[in-house]
């Protein structure tokens, strides 16, 4: 596995947060209490959704397209199986 570039981990993990403190994604808030109530700690919880956040912007940046809603909230359902996986 690569070097993951710190500010970018901290930003994800910052959009994350904020997801889930302001709603703006509420599968996303579904998803952190059902990973919890499952047993991850909430700081695997965190680095799952931010997994998957990760893997959304990777494929929008590669295929030079906006933002696929349906497909961050299927890999969110899939949790905690990885995108890439």
């Amino acid at each position: 596995m690569g070097v993951v570039d710190p500010v970018l981990k901290e930003t994800i993990a910052r959009v994350v947060r904020q997801q889930i403190r302001d709603g703006d994604r509420p599968e996303t808030k579904a998803t952190f209490d059902r990973l919890c109530q499952e047993g991850h700690s909430a700081q695997e919880a965190y680095r799952l959704l931010g997994c998957v956040l990760a893997a959304e912007i990777y494929e929008f940046g590669k295929e030079k397209r906006g933002f696929d809603r349906e497909r961050y909230v299927r890999h969110l359902a899939a949790l905690p199986r990885l995108p890439w996986e």
